[in-house]
């Protein structure tokens, strides 16, 4: 009977850790500040269609409007209540996405703000996206309802009562972060109150949540709240399905809080990676693609089944969270591209990417201080759609980088080479570099200053394949490159230097 039990719980611990995937797909877009209308769009005419499993959303709930600056993005981490309703949408229209994404295989991921409420100068009144009121003198939030019982002031043990020094686990996790009010988490009341929240979500149909901030609270309180939740809407998911929860860790150490205090809860956000890949592609301090020979956990990242992994995300591509001026962004796309294919066709971590939209940067003493603009809006501050233009590209600033040809083929390219080792790995000691996904797919870069030409051990059957980086296979001809491979399984491979994308994929779906 204890053997049982102990399944049992193991088996619901572990669940949090699946994505809940449809079977085939293996990676989620976040969609950075898009509005519901449009992802709702966007699943049925691109994202199911081309394979990919999921959409990271941005926080659905009531958050306060930041008018000074105008509208920042930051704005929407900035929560006065649980109501669904924000510049994305209202409830109906975050109904409406999550049922026409699930109908189509692509599940909706909630970035949840659950360790604080918005900021304590945020003054008082109604100045809210659903018009609630608030008022942060007095930590009082009727809309939830929360009160000054409900928040950390009395623990914080630093002097301005905002974190102070990051070598104090108990500044980080008790005191405001950037002023934002702190949460007392280890309160039923507050605990029930987020629950509820997250318990709303899954009942709409939600497969899962980025918990936002998670290193700012402990580990503990975040357990007792997800073990709250209930299993998965059964219109769209098997009986018994758990959400699948990823916390957000900035660890690159050095620092008192470890990633690894978190692996407990779900998966956890390796900011590492990004750091190092751009390090890598960039060829910065010495570094050169050879040695991405044993990437993942050989480089010190934490275990493959605990990792959820990117190039970039929404704050590091503004140069805020972790790795600096290393991370790659669609700001240099040929970098990007190549970034993005080799975190896309190796196995390690479960993997996210990351669609974004424009905005003027302004560097002043290496600090882009446009950092804070926020989505594509008009001038009354609600946000522009997403126009599609004929080429497939988006118009109205949104970058879209999921719908860049390169990047959604090496999703595509994941899916086929889904659970197949590492094999057949070759580089020339440099920045030339290929690697084989057992017999199913195989990827070529060329990230040196001269041209490359070798012939190579794939693994993949005989045939002709076409590369969809250069094109893709249309029908029975293929729009880029063509590689041919031998009976032997070997195949030639030339990659110029400067070619716009100095890489090659094949995949077994992509033979002629």
């Amino acid at each position: 009977m204890k053997f049982l039990l102990l399944l049992l719980v193991s088996g619901l611990c572990y669940a949090q850790y699946n994505p809940n995937f449809r079977s085939g797909r293996t990676t989620m877009v976040h969609l950075f500040e898009w509005r519901w209308a449009d992802i709702a769009a966007e699943c049925e005419r691109y994202l199911g269609p081309n394979g990919f499993a999921g959409v990271q959303i941005s926080p659905p709930n009531e958050n306060l409007i930041i008018t000074s600056p105008n509208r920042p993005w930051w704005e929407r981490y900035q929560p006065i209540s649980y109501k669904l309703c924000t510049r994305s949408g209202n409830e109906q229209q975050f109904r409406d996405m999550v049922t026409r994404c699930n109908n189509q295989g692509v599940y909706i991921y909630v970035d949840a703000i659950i360790n604080h409420m918005c900021g304590a100068g945020g003054g008082s009144g109604t100045r809210s996206t659903c018009g609630s009121s608030y008022n942060t003198g007095n930590r009082d939030f009727p809309a939830v309802p929360y009160s000054r019982l409900d928040f950390n002031d009395g623990k914080c043990k630093s002097g301005s009562g905002d974190i102070e020094n990051y070598n104090d686990a108990y500044q980080v996790r008790d005191c405001r972060l950037v002023s934002l009010l702190d949460l007392a988490l280890e309160k039923d009341y507050v605990r029930g109150k987020i629950a509820a929240y997250m318990n709303n979500l899954i009942s709409i149909g939600v497969a899962g949540f980025r918990l936002d901030a998670s290193k700012h609270m402990w580990p503990g309180d975040i357990n007792a709240i997800t073990s709250r939740l209930n299993n998965l809407n059964t219109q769209w998911f098997p009986s018994g399905s758990r959400p699948f929860i990823f916390q957000e860790v900035i660890d690159l150490g050095g620092e008192a809080i470890k990633a690894s205090e978190y692996y407990g809860n779900g998966r956890v956000t390796e900011f590492k990676y990004g750091a190092k890949l751009g390090n890598v592609i960039r060829k910065w301090n010495g570094e050169r693609m050879s040695y991405l020979r044993n990437w993942g956990e050989g480089w010190g990242f934490m275990p493959n089944d605990r990792a959820l992994v990117f190039v970039d995300n929404h704050d590091n591509q503004r140069g805020h969270g972790a790795g600096g001026a290393s991370i790659l962004t669609f700001f240099d796309a040929r970098l990007y591209k190549m970034g993005i294919g080799f975190m896309l066709a190796h196995p390690y971590g479960f993997t996210r990417v990351m669609s974004s939209y424009r905005w003027p940067r302004y560097f002043v003493n290496g600090k882009d201080i446009n950092d804070w603009v926020g989505p594509p809006s008009y001038s009354d501050g609600s946000t522009k759609p997403v126009t599609i233009n004929a080429d497939s590209t988006c118009g109205n600033d949104w970058v879209c980088e999921h719908r860049w040809r390169q990047i959604k083929n090496m999703v595509i390219f994941r899916n086929v080479v889904d659970g197949q080792t590492l094999i057949n790995w070759w580089d020339n000691g440099g920045n030339q570099i290929a690697f084989g996904r057992g017999s199913k797919g195989f990827i070529v870069f060329n990230n040196e200053d001269w041209n490359m030409d070798v012939n190579l051990k794939t693994g993949l059957p005989a045939g002709t394949y076409c590369d969809v980086i250069s094109g893709q296979k249309e029908g029975t001809r293929c729009t880029g490159k063509q590689i041919s491979v031998g009976i032997d399984g070997s195949a030639r491979f030339q990659i110029s230097n400067t070619a716009e994308d100095p890489f090659v994929a094949i995949h077994v779906n992509a033979k002629l």
